[in-house]
């Protein structure tokens, strides 16, 4: 049926007012102008003047005409009815007109507005951090972000989040109080659009970070967001440096595989896993690992050292006084940590090393003999039978097992105690391939005292706490992760035994709350992976030596006794406790003082990084930090 004049007008009507506010007012800016150029011609052709007054020309009737639209009071003073008609039209019409004109201008100003809020403007910056994804984590790795940008004058990090712009920047300016000299721009959006991503400007960025979201299956969502980066038809012929989070080993090979030489991954879950294994077996590693993780104090760096070409990596050891040489890394960007000291350092290779800032790492070192009389003989330990005791349970604990058995001897026990249903079922072929470890698996309550004195903690010589992360949410599994050490403490007090504990937290503002059990290590999984995707963000590099340290098999952060290395009650330098681990193919890169290791201000006695010509007597009790194969 052949569409009537009226459905074409209405039809085009229609189409004119979808195409937004620039239209509108345009139209009624246009509708306007009509009026007043026909109120202008009709004055003009007709001669028609005020009563009182002479004769206008077009000009002065066009203005007479716009004052009249704009001011709807001018007309009251008019003389002379033919006069006053047209003029009434005109400021009739101008008061329809110039209302609707109003109020889409209104309109359109609020809708700007709320665009605005709602962070979908373009962001203008250059070399600037992204972290794409919003989590509890951003507020960690803003922070470190900000400790590591304190020096520079312009440094800028935008955030990418589905969440309202203003709550997200509310959050941030309430968590991370001192931004420094870091600016922080937020955007709100979905990970996985180009639309959305193209905001952040991601092609001319330092890094990008993508942190895993809050949901049944994150990794699928890390996946299409570096799908997403990578593929962008649009982009320029230039590498990115992207960071992102998965927490499944399974899903790593696809992420790598989408990202090829432009992303590094780090794999949640299975580093949790490794450092809780690490730690539950040497009290105070947590420490260590949270020390070389943060920016505040001593990072790692890489450097080339042209003037120690030719020398083996021992002679090196003692090269920096306050600086520490731990690896090499070699043209082909292989990293070997604490590599055997007879290696010869080689023109194209970066050194790999612990100290306050890039520029502090100088060849001051110590040039005078060693006294070697102070040197102990002790025999590097052995791997042992051990009884370790894991309360509570996540997926986190079956890489922990499979960890713990690449440390002990045969023979060695687990038991696990963890109430979920089926729990002995679930694990039931999770173990089969463990070669020193036997397994007991007890569905009891955790949290009940009964239970755990029923057991005779004295026997392990660990104990592992895991959250229920998988079964609830983070407060509830932390509350009964700190019921449980709050149980524990009291039985070792009155028992006046010393357990060691490793306790895992999913929130670091819990860590305050646990640290009255006088527990020994605590592994905040959050803050840990923050930290870690802030460092590699920031240096590429340092994913390798992270995983080289993670790893059991090379050379990993051993705490030992000082009495392994040094006679006790000798005043010595720190030159001479490298010297001794050296000698055992090992390099020392610290120490603990056990009077301190209650005390939080004395960062728990750990000290990495030492200045070596400082004097210290060390006590039968106290510990050398050193990389070492075992």
């Amino acid at each position: 049926m052949k569409p009537t004049f009226s459905q074409k007008l209405k039809y085009r009507f229609d189409n004119f007012m979808s195409k937004g506010t620039i239209a509108l007012i345009v139209g009624l800016f246009s509708i306007s102008l009509i009026i007043i150029v026909v109120g202008t011609i009709v004055l003009t052709a007709f001669s028609i003047q005020p009563a009182d007054g002479d004769a206008m020309g077009f000009f002065e009737a066009f203005w007479q005409t716009l004052m009249r639209t704009l001011d709807s009071g001018a007309v009251g003073a008019d003389q002379g009815w033919t006069y006053r008609a047209i003029m009434f039209t005109v400021t009739l019409g101008g008061i329809f007109i110039l209302s609707a004109l109003i109020g889409v201008l209104n309109s359109g100003l609020e809708s700007k507005l709320d665009s605005l809020r709602k962070g979908k403007s373009m962001v203008i910056e250059s070399n600037h951090t992204i972290i794409i994804g919003w989590s509890k984590k951003v507020f960690t790795i803003v922070s470190e972000l900000a400790e590591a940008n304190a020096n520079l004058k312009n440094s800028s990090i935008v955030i990418l989040g589905d969440k309202d712009k203003v709550e997200m920047e509310e959050e941030i300016r309430e968590n991370v109080p001192d931004l420094k000299t870091t600016r922080v721009v937020c955007r709100s959006g979905k990970s996985i659009s180009m639309k959305d991503l193209a905001i952040l400007n991601p092609f001319e960025a330092k890094s990008i970070i993508v942190i895993s979201p809050e949901k049944d299956d994150p990794d699928a969502d890390v996946i299409k967001t570096v799908l997403a980066l990578t593929n962008n038809p649009n982009r320029p012929d230039k590498k990115l440096h992207i960071v992102a989070e998965i927490n499944n080993v399974k899903n790593a090979s696809v992420c790598l595989m989408v990202g090829k030489d432009e992303i590094e991954v780090v794999l949640s879950s299975e580093i949790i896993s490794k450092i809780t294994a690490q730690t539950c077996r040497q009290s105070g590693l947590s420490l260590v690992y949270m020390d070389l993780m943060v920016y505040e104090g001593d990072e790692i760096y890489f450097q080339n050292q042209s003037e120690l070409v030719g020398k083996s990596y021992g002679d090196a050891l003692s090269m920096y006084d306050n600086s520490s040489l731990i690896g090499i890394q070699k043209l082909n960007g292989n990293t070997i940590i604490n590599p055997k000291s007879e290696t010869i350092i080689e023109k194209e290779d970066q050194l790999i090393c612990i100290s306050q800032d890039d520029d502090t790492i100088k060849l001051n070192g110590k040039k005078s003999q060693i006294d070697s009389s102070v040197f102990t003989n002790q025999p590097n330990q052995k791997t042992q039978i051990e009884k370790t005791l894991i309360l509570g349970w996540n997926k986190r604990g079956v890489t922990i097992v499979h960890e713990l058995d690449a440390y002990v001897s045969e023979g060695s026990e687990i038991t696990i105690m963890a109430q979920i249903d089926q729990i002995e079922t679930i694990l039931q072929d999770e173990f089969k391939s463990l070669k020193n470890h036997s397994i007991q698996i007890l569905n009891q309550d955790t949290t009940d005292r009964d239970v755990l004195e029923s057991i005779n903690l004295m026997q392990f010589n660990h104990i592992i706490l895991l959250s229920y992360s998988s079964e609830m949410p983070a407060e509830e599994a932390d509350s009964i992760t700190l019921i449980t050490l709050l149980h524990l403490r009291d039985i070792s007090e009155k028992l006046g035994v010393d357990m060691s504990i490793v306790s895992e937290l999913l929130m670091d503002e819990n860590r305050a709350l646990a640290e009255v059990t006088n527990a020994d290590d605590f592994i905040v999984s959050e803050k840990v992976i923050s930290l870690l995707l802030t460092q590699i963000s920031e240096k590429k590099e340092l994913s390798q030596v992270f995983a080289d340290i993670f790893n059991p098999e090379g050379s990993e952060i051993y705490i030992k006794p000082m009495s392994d290395y040094i006679d006790a009650g000798q005043e010595i330098d720190f030159y001479t406790v490298v010297e001794a681990a050296r000698r055992r193919n090992e390099t020392a890169i610290g120490f603990r003082l056990m009077q301190f290791e209650r005390d939080a201000s004395q960062k728990y006695g750990v000290k990495i990084n030492p200045r070596k010509s400082d004097k210290i007597k060390f006590s039968q009790d106290d510990k050398i930090i050193v990389l070492s194969e075992g």
